[in-house]
Formats: structure tokens, sequence, C-alpha cells
């Protein structure tokens, strides 16, 4: 299973009235963690666990606790110190040596479920917000949903706010990121495929009868077997996070180029070389200078890619970096720690 928000929302909706579930939260880190601020993770009295809030190493005793805070119906604070000898996360060798503070929460009629049925039906309308949960041990549990944010999150992190009413761990939500792949050729697939599998909702588009079949790409959301010109603007357009143009075809190219040069994407990509990307825009009669949207072709990430399945993880991470504002630049750069935007991961 993907482990966006939504599906872990999916699955405490589908079992909400077969057992006791938590909610974990990481809500504060100092130094390097593999989640960050704002990362959730569900759990329940069945034993079944769905997320991570930490790279697998942890979910076990924290799972532990978890069965604490659902006996008690109150919230419960936790702390791993990697950098502490007699710290659990240290005595497993996870050798981060960062500092993870977490919030468990019992989600229970009590507790008005923690809002989430709000936040689940926000992020199936595909829209986003805010979700504010009070930062509080040994007390019940506290928690809403404030509409608001609609772009797609990709990673979120949650900040600590004060009130009146105490400390808040503040998160961005939002839907998962809308792709749309112009072109269902079979080196179409494994990018469908992945993108799926990292959450993404994904849209196809082909207007030719050979392409584009549900039985070649099971994991799309949706497929359109309209001409790439003629997509429907008011109802997929607001929703794009990202497009990728494939087709092979120099007119359904450049038609959806120009089609998506009104679109909400945050990353525009087109398959093949800059020559026919030149090609493409003159087609098309965008002017590379007038352009409102970049176009990243070649797409991807220069990964010594040749198989499509190759290619696809290029281009896709090239387009998970660019909608995050993400550097590029590799994690074991030192020139990486003079950016102004640092991810580290242990």
């Amino acid at each position: 299973m993907a482990n966006h928000l939504l599906d872990l929302l999916r699955h405490w909706h589908a079992g909400r009235d077969a057992g006791g579930w938590v909610l974990g939260t990481v809500y504060a880190t100092e130094g390097p963690s593999y989640r960050k601020a704002g990362a959730m993770m569900l759990f329940n009295d069945l034993g079944q666990q769905f997320g991570l809030l930490s790279g697998g190493c942890l979910e076990a005793d924290i799972h532990r606790h978890a069965r604490r805070a659902l006996a008690s119906e109150q919230a419960l604070l936790l702390a791993y110190d990697g950098s502490d000898e007699d710290d659990l996360s240290f005595q497993l060798g996870i050798g981060c040596g960062g500092l993870v503070r977490i919030l468990l929460q019992p989600v229970t009629a009590a507790s008005d479920w923690l809002d989430l049925p709000a936040l689940l039906a926000a992020l199936e309308q595909r829209r986003g917000g805010h979700y504010r949960q009070r930062i509080l041990g040994n007390a019940p549990p506290r928690a809403r949903f404030v509409p608001g944010l609609q772009a797609g999150v990709l990673s979120p992190r949650g900040a600590l706010t004060e009130d009146g009413e105490g400390t808040w761990l503040d998160t961005p939500v939002g839907r998962p990121l809308h792709l749309l792949v112009v072109g269902g050729g079979s080196d179409a697939r494994p990018l469908v495929a992945l993108a799926s599998g990292l959450g993404w909702e994904v849209t196809l588009c082909d207007p030719r009868p050979a392409n584009a079949r549900w039985e070649y790409f099971p994991a799309a959301a949706s497929i359109l077997r309209c001409d790439p010109g003629e997509l429907p603007a008011e109802a997929l357009f607001p929703h794009v996070d990202a497009a990728v143009v494939m087709t092979h075809n120099l007119g359904l190219d450049a038609r959806a180029m120009a089609a998506l040069q009104g679109s909400s994407a945050r990353y525009l990509a087109l398959i093949g070389p800059a020559r026919r990307r030149r090609e493409v825009l003159e087609l098309a009669g965008l002017p590379e200078q007038r352009l409102s949207i970049a176009v990243h072709g070649p797409a991807g990430l220069d990964l010594g890619a040749e198989l499509p399945e190759g290619v696809a993880l290029s281009i896709l991470a090239e387009c998970h970096g660019v909608v995050t504002g993400a550097s590029l630049v590799p994690l074991s750069d030192p020139a990486r720690a003079r950016l102004p935007i640092s991810r580290d991961r242990p």
C-alpha cells in the first residue's frame, strides 16, 4: 500500500468500528531523522500498522506504547534519542543519531475521531488544509482539521505553534500529487505503475484505440480517450500538479503542450531530445521565452537509464524534486549543506 495520508485514512475508515485505533505523529525532531514533524501513522488493536514514523525500526515499540494510550484514552508523548546510549533507538544500532518526538492519540468517539472524517472527506474531494493536534501528554486527545490548502502536498512538514489553549502541531495536508500522462504506449506503463506506487493519482490520455488500455494500466485512476488538444480543461487542469507528454507523435505532442500551458502543472516534461522539443514547441506555436510553464525536455534526471523502467524512475525523480522545490543535489554532496533547503536523511 502507499503511505500517503489519504491511503492511511481509507484503511482506518474501513475498519474504524472493528477495533481500537491510535494516531501516531512525529511532532518534533532534532538532528537527522527518517521522518520529520508532521509524519503520521495509524495503529490498531489487531496488531496492524499503516504508515511509517521511522525506517521501520521503532514501530514495534511505538505500537506497544500505542496500546497504553488506547487503554488510558489519554494522549501520550514519546521521545527516541539516537545519541543516548541508554535509549532504545541507540541500543537498536539505528545510527541516525537524532532525536524524534512522537505524539500518540487514541482515535475514539469521545475525541470526535480526532476530526479524521472531515480530513478524509476533504482529501477524497481533492481539497486540503491544515491538521492541528494539541501536544499534551496524559490528557484527552484533541485535534481539528482546518480546510483551505488546495495544492498537492508531497512532503508535508508540521510546525509547532502556541495559542491560549497550549502548544499545537500544525501540519499542511493535501491530496496526493495528480500526474497527467499524455501517451499510452508501452513505455508509459512503468511510469504509471511507479507513480501509482508512490501514492500519486494518475490520469492517462491517448486517443489511439491500441493505446492506453485498462489491461495495460490497471493502476491509473482514469483514462481519457480524447485528443490532447481537447482535454477537459475546466474539470482537469485545476487539479493537475505534473504532466508528462510521451505520445511519440509530433502533432499529438504539440497539441498537448499547447493545452497544458493553461494548466496548474508545476512540472511539465516532454520525452525526446532537445531538438525534438524545439520542433514540438514550434509546431505548437509556443516560443520558449514565452512559456508560462517551463518544459523539461529531455525529460528526467541523468541516471544513465536506457530501459523504460529506468527512464520512468528518472522522470519521476525529477518531477518529485521540482514539485517539492528540492535542490536535486545528491544527499552526499558537501555543497548541499550550504543550500537553503536541507532535507537530512540518516
